[in-house]
């Protein structure tokens, strides 16, 4: 298919579909093979803290990838980059050749004038249409709705993303893609029709072969199903949707039973390195292993490129499904 849509044009894609960034995944060969599969993929900044292994990194990926585009994922929770690192993130990315970032964690403001003055395209990610209303006031360019059903951060508001299309269709002016549970070619028919330039996708993506992740971890997906996934951290109106396992059934059972409990009380559990080391060992039973319903569609371990044909594949017969039930009108003669 020839797709034509304001995030094709703009990022210089062949599909409107976004790899989003995957925090200690989404690294050089990660973003190498979504631009080698026609999409647009982001290192995540905070994956690389030190200002050398990230410029090494975006350099790799630029060797790999030749012309073909890619962005940078840059968090700016004060967790993940401390003090006023943020700017100078910004700087180095677009000293790099870097066009396009995808920002997220809290209102881009602040750091507005600045991309604008480094030339950056600011894809901002959101949960909720709300949020995505006082983005686009403040001037970013794109923004990714990703809905309830997404792993990681849903936000509080927990909309789902059906609904979420429909509202962004109608409130906002400037491009929106679509997240949240998204992983087969029909959806991407229907975000389409509900007004979106394209979806994010990242649970989908988990099981493709280049991903930098252990082959138990990816299975472990695969046999995974949209039934398998928790919610916890609410109790610190920080909610994550992670993969059900021993750390998730112990967190819950804390929030349900810890008044006024800290970050610091599960700390021991949710620490990011021991998700971490999940990835590395294919031990899922423990951490917080961000992951949503699409679970349910990841079916099988594959290169990237496959996982992308199949979903175009699913979007040519859901738009020729749409074309029996609702013909195009004849022009007038």
């Amino acid at each position: 298919m020839i797709w034509d849509t304001e995030l094709t044009r703009r990022l210089g894609i062949k599909r409107p579909i976004v790899a989003g960034g995957l925090q200690w995944l989404a690294n050089a060969p990660y973003v190498t093979a979504a631009a080698q599969a026609g999409i647009m993929g982001f290192i995540t900044a905070a994956s690389f803290p030190e200002r050398d292994a990230l410029r090494a990194e975006i350099r790799a990926a630029r060797k790999a990838c030749g012309d073909l585009p890619f962005g940078v994922n840059v968090s700016m929770l004060p967790k993940l980059v401390p003090g006023g690192q943020t700017e100078d993130i910004f700087r180095l990315i677009a000293d790099e050749g870097i066009h396009v970032v995808e920002t997220s964690g809290r209102n881009p403001e602040p750091y507005i004038p600045l991309l604008k003055d480094l030339g950056l395209t600011v894809l901002h990610k959101v949960p909720a249409v709300r949020y995505a209303l006082k983005a686009q006031a403040v001037g970013v360019d794109m923004v990714s709705i990703v809905g309830a059903e997404c792993g990681g951060h849903p936000g509080m508001d927990m909309i789902g993303s059906f609904v979420n299309g429909a509202m962004a269709g109608e409130a906002l002016d400037i491009p929106f893609l679509i997240g949240g549970g998204v992983g087969h070619g029909s959806q991407l028919i229907a975000a389409l029709g509900m007004g979106a330039a394209g979806v994010v996708m990242g649970t989908r993506l988990l099981v493709s072969q280049e991903l930098c992740a252990h082959e138990a971890y990816k299975q472990a997906l695969v046999e995974a199903t949209e039934r398998d996934t928790a919610l916890t951290m609410g109790s610190l109106r920080n909610t994550v949707r992670t993969l059900a396992n021993e750390t998730t059934a112990e967190v819950m059972r804390m929030e349900a039973e810890v008044p006024d409990i800290t970050i610091q009380d599960l700390m021991p559990l949710v620490s990011g390195q021991i998700g971490r080391k999940a990835y590395e060992t294919g031990d899922v039973s423990r951490g917080l292993l961000s992951a949503g319903h699409a679970l349910g569609l990841t079916d099988r371990i594959e290169p990237m490129a496959d996982i992308i044909a199949r979903i175009e594949a699913q979007a040519v017969a859901a738009q020729q499904r749409l074309a029996g039930v609702l013909p195009m009108p004849k022009a007038a003669e």
